[in-house]
């Protein structure tokens, strides 16, 4: 009885090791996903583009049912396209490209498309403030003074309304360490 538990144990053991015993290796065709998680923050307001960022693959990348990237190897990604958020109209976007992945201490480039995001334009709630503001000016202006204090109240309340837009739209996009973002394979790759 002994006996067979023991080499249940020994099988069982094996079976275990052989996942870690077997090398990564093979093709990555174009279209492959790779989800990666971030190690670092990354903001619009300070990231500048071509800089680099450091995480890992967030899951095993498995093609023809072979493991080909594992879990946890370490990514580099690189800020492809990144815009700070401006007062008035300009939103905010955040772009970042898979460079490189190391496996079995060997770094392979990689092509992949980027991952990110823009935040919505802000045209429409900015004229909104504005013309909002110029409308109340004008009213106030008409009664305190007539048609001219109407054109000054107008002035003075598209001034106030370009203010407020500004004031309230600056919003910029930050990726926090242990961002998890998908990217596509461009090209075929071969890990060996």
């Amino acid at each position: 009885m002994r006996s067979r538990i023991r080499l249940v144990s020994i099988l069982l053991g094996l079976a275990m090791l052989l996942p870690a015993l077997s090398k990564a290796e093979g093709p990555i065709p174009a279209g492959a996903r790779i989800t990666v998680v971030t190690d670092q923050s990354v903001s619009s307001k300070t990231a500048k583009a071509g800089q680099t960022v450091t995480g890992s693959v967030a899951h095993d990348v498995i093609v023809d049912g072979k493991v080909v990237i594992p879990k946890g190897s370490p990514v580099k990604l690189t800020v492809s396209s990144v815009q700070a958020s401006g007062r008035l109209s300009t939103p905010a976007k955040l772009y970042l490209r898979l460079r490189t992945v190391t496996v079995g201490g060997k770094t392979y480039t990689i092509a992949t498309s980027s991952a990110g995001r823009t935040l919505g334009g802000k045209g429409k709630r900015d004229a909104g403030f504005i013309g909002g503001g110029a409308a109340g000016g004008a009213i106030i202006g008409a009664l305190a003074g007539g048609g001219k204090g109407a054109a000054i109240g107008a002035a003075a309340g598209a001034g106030a309304g370009t203010a407020g837009a500004a004031a309230t739209g600056k919003k910029d996009i930050e990726f926090p360490a242990e961002t998890k973002l998908a990217f596509t394979t461009r090209a075929p790759i071969t890990i060996n």
